[in-house]
């Protein structure tokens, strides 16, 4: 009888439904770039030095994440670097693997990846995957029917289902890498051949992984499991996956993991905040999506105009892979510029590198981009490190992208063609003005 019922039914029928949902799905996202953030301001700006113990137990409480000391941060700059190392590190694993993703494409990347969990989950390690149900829509489960076979274990987070149509605009940005719970990978890439392989007109992905050791790996599994949690109803425990790691030599160190509370604040957004507005000498900025909400802006000014600090941004420039986004940026620019604030272009290729480096002894790498959708509606993770030596190595990554971009001046940017105008006139959706 219900076969009947849909055999009746005629294309148009399917077309106008299919529709509803597309529709359905766009006014979700819709209303959550219009509406629900939270405006941040600072009430009494901090009077402690960056580098002061007060601070430092400051942003702890405010981030709601322990210190964890000490812990070594190595720095692995584009796709062939952080790659190798994590397969290495995938290969010498004695006991537990976990990787979150919000980008796991097809391609020559992956098949290594997967082809290498499963040769691991065949030797006894235990595998755990989980990937965002958005992010990875063209990928598909039966991608890891080897790891599956194998032993491994594979989820989707909050996949594209009827039931889960709430909670669609919540996604997992995360992309982490643990291994025997000793050894973790933390950053923006994700995994896909554009980060490693270049093609015609294609230049690879400009991009920052760090490699963790130390106590600050204890905190990027609990965040793994989190998700892990959500997605597989399992909690991981034990010894295997949560080893007491020491290094010799590390600093001090904070994972921030972020999920939005229903009113848009995030612990992600509050670290920016706290970072950006104690800064006294330098904020050096990596983001591929810069649209600051109205409270970032402000910061970013005071900072410029008022205290003095050097502040420099990079995001991506011709090469970009959300144009729409890129336009919705450059409507944003005058202000800052007006201001102070220096924005360059990265042209050799996608700049995709989230780092955040503050008066030469703070930064910050993980996942989060500079906009609402980073700050207000993914779950992300980022590592805040108290280090002058892991912070100058970051610098040096600045300094050589600057050299390779293209300075936007305010006499550029009042000058910009109408055509260019015309899709900036999407701003006022995508830079929230809560």
């Amino acid at each position: 009888m219900i076969c009947a019922l849909f055999l009746q039914v005629t294309l148009p029928t399917w077309l106008f439904v299919v529709g509803l949902i597309a529709f359905a799905f766009l006014a979700i996202s819709l209303a959550a770039a219009l509406f629900g953030l939270t405006k941040y301001r600072i009430a009494h700006p901090t009077t402690s030095s960056l580098n002061s113990e007060e601070f430092m137990l400051m942003l702890e409480a405010l981030a709601d994440a322990k210190i964890s000391e000490p812990t070594s941060v190595e720095v692995l700059t584009n796709g062939d670097q952080f790659y190798d190392a994590a397969l290495k590190a995938i290969r010498r694993a004695r006991k537990t693997i976990n990787l979150e993703a919000y980008i796991f494409y097809k391609g020559v990347v992956t098949r290594r990846f997967v082809a290498a969990l499963a040769d691991k989950a065949r030797a006894g390690v235990r595998v755990n995957l989980v990937l965002d149900g958005v992010g990875n829509l063209l990928t598909g489960r039966a991608y890891f029917r080897d790891l599956v076979n194998a032993g491994g274990r594979f989820e989707w987070y909050h996949p594209l289902r009827f039931l889960t149509i709430p909670r669609y605009n919540n996604r997992t940005h995360r992309e982490l890498l643990i291994v025997d719970g000793e050894v973790s990978f933390i950053g923006g890439p994700g995994f896909a051949d554009h980060w490693l392989i270049a093609k015609k007109n294609r230049p690879r992905w400009r991009d920052t992984m760090v490699k963790v050791t130390g106590r600050a790996v204890m905190h990027l599994q609990a965040t793994f499991a989190e998700n892990w949690l959500e997605a597989s109803g399992e909690l991981i425990t034990g010894s295997d996956y949560f080893p007491v790691c020491e290094v010799s030599d590390g600093r001090p160190a904070l994972v921030v993991n972020s999920t939005p509370s229903v009113g848009g604040s995030s612990r992600a957004r509050m670290l920016y905040h706290v970072l950006l507005a104690a800064a006294q000498k330098s904020i050096h900025l990596s983001t591929p999506y810069f649209i600051p909400d109205i409270g970032l802006k402000e910061e970013l000014i005071r900072a410029a105009q008022e205290r003095g600090v050097d502040v420099k941004v990079i995001v991506p420039g011709r090469h970009n892979d959300h144009l729409l986004v890129r336009a919705a940026s450059r409507a944003g620019y005058g202000s800052l510029l007006r201001a102070g604030v220096r924005i360059f272009e990265y042209q050799p290729a996608m700049m995709h590198v989230k780092a955040l480096m503050v008066d030469g002894i703070w930064s910050v790498v993980g996942s989060t981009n500079f906009d609402n959708r980073s700050f207000g509606l993914n779950d992300e993770a980022n590592l805040a490190v108290y280090d002058p030596g892991c912070t100058n190595r970051l610098e040096e990554d600045f300094s050589r992208d600057l050299s390779n971009s293209y300075e936007i001046t305010f006499d550029d940017w009042t000058r910009r063609p109408v055509l260019e105008r015309v899709p900036e006139m999407v701003g006022w959706v995508l830079e929230r003005q809560a």
